[in-house]
């Protein structure tokens, strides 16, 4: 698909949806997504409540029918890989697992240290886009479709997205089946349907990212107050979302 016809169907797509309730506009856009693109549309999963439930909802459309993937930073907390497995062996599927570059890892830390993302902005950054981002560039190559577990109530920096988005830095079709959703609405859906989850959710953790730059929320604060704390708000993305031409 060219640019142009990419941004005419999002425009489209988001005209058809406007009037569906939360939980009618995702399972739609994911039975759009499974049956329009197949192998050419892509979960990206963190294993967040979110993308746990997507994963959930894409299993019931068409077992195996998309690919889910999922980026190891080389810097996770044990939990996520107990849940990778919990996940694939509940729905007979096989989660993706793409890793970062080894030498370019070695030689950030060579230079700049093990804990660098505590040192700046900029060098944070500079991890993020080693362990996250030319990853996630190799995991999208061939894809049409980029699925995420993205909120809107999430964060500051996602208050303006859309169910369905052309994505320029990538240059895809970007679906946030999730958009409308509370994350009420988000920990119902998975108790209600024995999704398998994160049990660090019910310990204060309810985003959760690499460990050095995660940690537990204090009640009433917001729920990605716990990613990359030490920043101001409107700085805490790692760039996989936010990224422009």
């Amino acid at each position: 698909m060219t640019k142009e016809q990419k941004i005419a169907l999002v425009a489209e797509k988001n005209a058809e949806w406007a009037g569906l309730s939360a939980l009618e506009s995702a399972q739609t856009a994911v039975r759009w997504a499974v049956e329009t693109f197949g192998l050419r549309a892509a979960l990206s999963t963190s294993l967040s409540y979110e993308d746990q439930a997507v994963t959930d909802m894409i299993a019931r459309q068409v077992k195996g029918s998309v690919r889910i993937f999922t980026l190891d930073t080389g810097r996770m907390f044990s939990q996520i890989y107990d849940l990778i497995d919990r996940t694939n062996r509940r729905y007979g599927i096989r989660i993706e697992v793409f890793f970062p570059d080894y030498a370019k890892v070695q030689e950030m830390v060579r230079q700049h240290g093990i804990n660098l993302f505590y040192d700046s902005v900029e060098l944070r950054h500079l991890c993020c886009d080693i362990r996250k981002i030319e990853p996630l560039k190799r995991a999208l190559k061939g894809v049409d479709v980029w699925i995420t577990g993205l909120r809107r109530s999430q964060s500051v920096t996602r208050t303006d997205m859309q169910i369905i988005e052309y994505d320029t830095a990538d240059d895809v079709i970007k679906l946030n089946p999730l958009m409308l959703w509370s994350e009420a609405d988000v920990i119902d859906y998975v108790k209600s349907n024995n999704v398998p989850y994160n049990k660090m959710h019910e310990q204060g953790y309810p985003s959760i990212g690499c460990q050095p730059c995660t940690r537990a929320i204090n009640p009433g604060e917001d729920i990605r107050a716990g990613r990359w704390w030490w920043e101001n708000p409107d700085k805490r993305e790692c760039g996989l979302h936010s990224r422009k031409h």
